[in-house]
């Protein structure tokens, strides 16, 4: 025993700010502590002293100077560095947030305040009915998009009711793991084909999810289309410097909100940050293909990427289809087994192609691996001569072109032979003026190398791109995915190939929609309303049959088929450059971009990365790749951990298999985007 002398004088007073959920106001308290007591104690003290009965399992310290929480309860107070001055918090760690979702709802739940980001986002998707959360994350808006909105929003007189759901029921379990069974390989979903939406009894699979039945609906049904005034007035990013102020916002998934300074029913929003969507399944996905056609849709009529006219009404003509089945009475009724099983095998094959998976075909003897031989014409832009366009015979082996005179000596030593295997490969097809063309940006030690070959026929395009195309992974036409690939290609070329029918147009049901509502503003001032409704109503001819669930995959399958797909971009500095360029990161590699022109310079593959790192005193990145090329550079438009958890988010989502039982190796994403910082 020590006399109360001896104790007063290692003691001192800690004053603690106590956040209590019945009473506006913070009351602050005063404790009598020692350097030696462990948070757990403080917390006890504090408790006994306030003497309100209450469940406070909740609650946690949080100080305030140190931007933190104290969740260690077995720390002393010295361990933590925690001295008198400090100013401590006594707050629940689950607080309210607002969340935009791709599909512009926004939704009001409890959220974690002081489980890191990527955990948080992982129980926010459980609530949400949205598998695979590791490929979404929250995003802040950016203070430019913010500025502009505002602007235009001083003119409209009347402040616009934002509509709410509001899930205030969500679990508050404090830090308790998912259960690893969470998507349990087991479960029997009962959907609707028609509209793709889970019936009551797949609420079930989350069980401790607070969605109704009808909210459920809410999230994997599309709303009615946006009117073309409110369209006009969103945000539109014009150039590529716009782009890239629209990916600075990503909150980093290794701290927590309250570390990066969120509140309290603050507004962040809920989004596809990795463009690697693993195992897009109907049967178990209503909510999640929802929210990615969604979100595709938004980045198309807002020209966050780029589509020709032609592609632009493909989507416009899926985006009446999926509008005008999701407000059909028919979509609301469930339907039979009998069709549950034909919408499956409609849709088997484009499930494997979203899911990047393999098909249950034979597989071709892999020892005899099978070439393409044919006359395609060559055309190299950056090359001057009287004859650009040459016909030539080409060879397809392995990975890499060959091409040759004629076919006559095509036995012998190629003209040139182009290795595929990292390349840029980017349709360049006009169906109605005949023209299917495949650029391919192959890189060199200086730059990229841009070859166009143009294809005689829809079939010959679909044979060869799809070869590129697989070539460009590192694979050859052996693989199982080959033929898939062709009859992908083929499948969106006919999307492609209007052929109009008189009816459609004179059906008064059909010359009642807003074609503005489905294509792009800029687009829309180009054509009259009736000549646009026409064009579009043409292109729906070929997708009319489809299902609600079928035309959303379809319109995903479209946006990932376009050239910039996935493609994120930064402003940075390369090391040794004078000026400033752009760099794109994708799924599988990085691109340095011309600001000025768009053009791309270098590209490097993730596969052939051996390591990255960053100085955090210089915020600088720095790579290391195979035949020791290494880049570094410093990132403007955003902090460089944004960069660098890009990097080793998408190497963290390529180790997923699914023999993994569907649980998530948290500490593996943390070693690989958090930068030994």
């Amino acid at each position: 025993m020590i006399s109360s002398n001896e104790y007063g004088a290692s003691s001192w007073e800690l004053s603690i700010l106590v956040d209590h959920q019945y009473e506006e106001e913070q009351r602050e308290f005063t404790l009598q502590v020692s350097g030696d007591l462990h948070i757990g104690g403080v917390m006890l003290k504090l408790v006994e002293q306030m003497n309100l009965s209450q469940d406070w399992s909740d609650y946690a310290l949080w100080w305030e100077q140190k931007k933190c929480w104290l969740l260690k309860t077995h720390w002393t107070l010295d361990k933590y560095g925690v001295q008198a001055d400090a100013k401590l918090l006594f707050t629940n760690q689950h607080k309210m947030l607002r969340l935009r979702l791709p599909n512009m709802k926004t939704v009001r739940l409890k959220a974690s305040f002081s489980s890191v980001v990527f955990k948080a986002v992982s129980d926010i998707c459980k609530t949400l009915n949205i598998r695979r959360s590791e490929e979404l994350s929250l995003l802040k808006q950016s203070e430019d998009t913010l500025k502009k909105k505002k602007k235009k929003d001083k003119n409209n007189k009347e402040p616009v009711i934002e509509d709410i759901l509001n899930l205030t029921n969500s679990p508050v379990s404090s830090g308790s793991p998912a259960s690893p069974g969470l998507y349990s390989k087991t479960m029997t979903p009962i959907y609707d084909p028609v509209n793709g939406t889970p019936a009551s009894a797949t609420i079930t699979w989350f069980s401790d999810s607070p969605l109704t039945e009808q909210n459920c609906r809410i999230l994997a049904f599309s709303p009615p289309n946006c009117p073309p005034e409110v369209l006009a007035e969103m945000y539109q990013p014009r150039t590529l410097a716009d782009k890239a102020k629209l990916s600075a916002g990503w909150l980093d998934s290794s701290r927590s909100l309250m570390e990066q300074g969120i509140q309290e029913d603050d507004q962040l929003f809920l989004r596809f940050k990795y463009y690697t969507f693993f195992d897009l399944n109907p049967k178990y996905d209503a909510v999640r293909i929802n929210q990615l056609y969604e979100q595709a849709r938004w980045a198309i009529l807002l020209e966050e990427i780029d589509c020709t006219e032609e592609e632009l009404l493909i989507f416009a003509a899926l985006q009446y289809h999926v509008s005008k089945l999701s407000l059909s009475s028919e979509a609301q009724d469930f339907t039979h087994d009998s069709e549950v099983d034909e919408v499956e095998a409609a849709l088997s094959n484009l499930e494997v192609t979203l899911e990047g998976g393999k098909t249950n075909s034979i597989l071709e003897d892999i020892t005899d691996i099978p070439k393409l031989a044919d006359h395609l014409r060559l055309f190299r832009p950056k090359k001057l001569s009287l004859k650009p366009i040459k016909q030539y015979w080409f060879v397809f082996k392995d990975t890499s072109i060959s091409y040759f005179k004629s076919k006559e000596v095509g036995q012998g030593e190629p003209i040139e032979r182009l290795n595929l295997k990292g390349c840029e490969v980017v349709p360049d097809v006009n169906v109605a003026g005949k023209k299917f063309g495949i650029k391919l940006m192959i890189p060199v030690a200086d730059g990229m190398n841009e070859i166009n070959l143009r294809c005689d026929n829809e079939n010959q395009y679909a044979e060869w791109m799809a070869a590129c195309i697989l070539a460009s992974k590192g694979k050859t036409m052996a693989d199982s995915s080959y033929q898939l690939e062709v009859q992908n290609i083929l499948s969106f070329l006919q999307m492609k190939n209007r052929t109009m029918s008189p009816q459609a147009v004179s059906d008064p049901e059909s010359m009642e929609m807003k074609p503005e509502c489905f294509v792009s503003p800029r687009y829309a001032k180009k054509y009259k309303s009736k000549q646009l409704a026409a064009r579009i109503l043409e292109a729906h001819q070929n997708v009319a049959q489809m299902s609600l669930v079928e035309a959303k995959l379809r319109f995903i399958q479209a946006w990932q088929s376009l050239p910039e797909f996935g493609l994120t971009y930064y402003i940075v500095r390369f090391k040794g450059s004078k000026k400033d360029d752009l760099l794109g990161v994708s799924y599988n590699r990085l691109i340095r971009i011309d600001m000025a022109t768009g053009d791309p310079i270098t590209t490097w593959r993730f596969s052939n990365m051996k390591q990255w790192n960053v100085n955090w005193e210089i915020r600088q990145v720095a790579i290391e790749f195979d035949q020791n090329v290494s880049i570094a550079f410093t990132c403007l438009s955003a902090d460089c951990k944004i960069v660098h958890e890009y990097i080793g988010g998408y190497i963290f989502l390529s180790t997923r298999s699914k023999d993994q039982n569907e649980t998530l190796d948290e500490d593996l994403f943390h070693k690989l985007t958090g930068g030994q910082e």
